[in-house]
């Protein structure tokens, strides 16, 4: 009992007291006095094989921790567009990858609304989203702002508009367009952009996916609107009218702090996409 206090730190008297309490809450002895010390009893022996296997799993427990602090493992669960996942994670996610290996992505691609949901149930830990958010509890959510993005218009190889560099929504007056599907962000703005210059799009396809709109448009079927970063720089006509335009940010929960990984994709993306702007404060 003296060496066993001297190893824990503590009194012989306290480490005796201790062991007695514990003693009365199981119910019973758990050792015996002998003249050369303490042996454990029966009740002894078949505690202490229930308490060893509680320290080691409270030693994973602490190491596993550990590791998740460390970035060593864990799992990011993350939603977006069809911009951000087909343009903005795919580096991002491969940045962070080399740097932690042991990281998990679970990525969803839906509308800017069902992201949003995602995040406020729980979902999912962070989105990219398209602003403003006004579903019911969209207060509730930490708006990251991280860049504008600009829509281009792109037109099949033997159209009129071709060899332009921009448009005017009157050039499109009758024109079929091959268009994100109806209730999305990326359609609202260029709907109502439409609108308040007096045009009717006459639109003959609606898809989800950038790359089937891209697809379609090559194979002649309409002209269509895309990312900015769907297109390499010499592509893609902009509008002499108005700038079309929206702002992506990243959303999380105000009541939680960010996990380690979700802290560590909130600073890879922010320093990786062209100019971000201040973080809002929760």
């Amino acid at each position: 009992m003296t060496r066993a206090a001297e190893k824990l730190g503590v009194t012989q008297p306290a480490l005796s007291a201790m062991l007695k309490k514990l003693e009365r809450e199981v119910g019973t002895d758990l050792v015996v006095r002998t003249g050369r010390g303490v042996e454990l009893t029966e009740a002894g022996r078949v505690f202490l094989t229930h308490v060893d296997d509680s320290v080691r799993s409270a030693d994973q427990a602490v190491a596993s921790v550990r590791q998740l602090l460390g970035l060593e493992r864990g799992t990011l669960r993350l939603g977006g567009g069809a911009t951000a996942i087909t343009y903005l994670l795919p580096p991002i996610v491969s940045q962070l990858r080399r740097k932690h290996p042991g990281l998990r992505f679970f990525v969803r691609e839906a509308g800017s609304s069902a992201v949003a949901q995602s995040v406020l149930s729980g979902e999912l830990d962070v989105g990219i989203v398209t602003l403003p958010i006004t579903l019911p509890g969209a207060d509730d959510l930490v708006r990251v702002p991280l860049v504008t993005d600009e829509f281009r218009l792109i037109v099949p190889a033997n159209h009129r508009l071709r060899k332009s560099d921009a448009f005017r929504w009157k050039d499109l007056q009758g024109e079929p367009v091959v268009a994100f599907e109806a209730g999305s962000a990326v359609r609202e703005v260029i709907d109502r952009a439409a609108r308040d210059n007096g045009v009717t799009l006459d639109i003959v396809m609606e898809l989800r996916s950038i790359e089937s709109i891209k697809q379609m448009v090559q194979a002649g079927i309409g002209v269509g609107f895309v990312s900015r970063f769907a297109v390499s720089e010499r592509e893609g006509l902009a509008c002499r009218d108005t700038r079309l335009t929206r702002q992506l940010a990243l959303v999380r929960r105000r009541d939680r702090d960010p996990s380690p990984a979700a802290a560590a994709f909130e600073k890879a993306i922010a320093a990786s996409v062209p100019r971000t702007r201040t973080k809002e404060r929760a």
